[in-house]
């Protein structure tokens, strides 16, 4: 996996457990609740930090910390209180249970996740996903999937992908030409032969075969997937190839998305920024900024209000 870019959270140097307990009981205490308070100390700690605080304030008080918030709070502030305080791992088995539960499936939130997590990732989340729900991600995933989007979902669970940043210029062309011949160069589409290339090859080598794909044809890789396949298959191919080229470009993507036309899609906001902010959500601001021309946190301001504003604000660093 290549270099993921910058976070915009990361350990509070002067981090002291019993403090920030304390700052979030007082927060809760008495009459209405100090939201800003809360937002103070969760958006300005690593996750690995706030899994300390839920320990030292269960320790502290013997009270569980996300029940007493669930009881303060309440809308969207709470769902991204609530997001900050899960692990990663159960955070993501959460939103893809989400995901396939009830009427519809939210196949772009499946995406999201299963196409850009690492091997260890989506191992972990594999293991959050049975231990929280008593369920295997893989039966649930190829229940609610089709055809080849339904192949692509099984190999991503896997978590096989070579993940090794030496790039094989020979395997690259091989696979360039494999591309072209299982799409524009015939009548139907071997869907299975991309699939085989898109789901095992590392993102360093995914790129120098797109470079190698420009040669031989006058068509990208992207314009040639969007011919040749459609529906989820096609959104499925696509977000692996915009995480090989550029991981935090495609958030940027994402989290635009999810702000653009009436309404605003608040999970897929709140899930892309929640968790990326340590891993590269600092890049992707970088990345708005050059593809649409304006500040992130403007278009979140532009798009959200309160309380929840103010913490979303906070995450990306205004």
């Amino acid at each position: 996996m290549a270099s993921r870019g910058q976070g915009t959270v990361s350990s509070y140097a002067g981090f002291d457990k019993e403090a920030d307990c304390g700052a979030l009981r007082k927060a809760m205490k008495g009459l209405g609740t100090d939201e800003q308070a809360i937002t103070d100390v969760l958006a300005f700690r690593s996750n690995a930090q706030r899994q300390e605080i839920v320990i030292h304030f269960k320790t502290s008080y013997g009270k569980d910390l996300l029940k007493d918030l669930k009881s303060e709070l309440g809308g969207k502030y709470e769902d991204v209180v609530i997001a900050l305080l899960d692990k990663p791992a159960f955070y993501d088995a959460k939103s893809l249970r989400g995901a396939m539960k009830g009427a519809g499936t939210d196949e772009k939130a499946i995406l999201e996740i299963m196409c850009t997590r690492t091997n260890q990732e989506i191992k972990n989340i594999k293991e959050a996903y049975k231990k929280e729900f008593k369920r295997d991600l893989e039966k649930d995933l190829m229940s609610e999937t089709s055809g080849h989007f339904k192949r692509l979902m099984v190999s991503c669970c896997q978590a096989a992908r070579d993940e090794s940043p030496t790039v094989d210029e020979g395997k690259a062309n091989a696979d360039a030409n494999a591309i072209y011949k299982a799409g524009e160069a015939k009548w139907g589409t071997d869907e299975s032969e991309i699939l085989r290339v898109l789901a095992t090859r590392s993102f360093a080598q995914l790129r120098a075969t797109f470079d190698a794909y420009d040669k031989i044809s006058k068509k990208t890789i992207e314009e040639a997937i969007k011919s040749e396949t459609s529906g989820d298959l096609e959104d499925g191919f696509l977000a692996i190839i915009g995480c090989a080229r550029n991981t935090p470009a495609y958030f940027a993507k994402r989290i635009r998305d999810a702000m653009q036309g009436a309404g605003t899609k608040d999970q897929q906001l709140i899930r892309c920024i929640v968790s990326r902010a340590e891993i590269d959500l600092g890049t992707a601001k970088m990345e708005f900024l050059r593809m649409y021309g304006k500040p992130m946190s403007e278009w979140i301001k532009d798009d959200t209000s309160g309380d929840y504003k103010k913490m979303l604000i906070a995450l990306v660093r205004n």
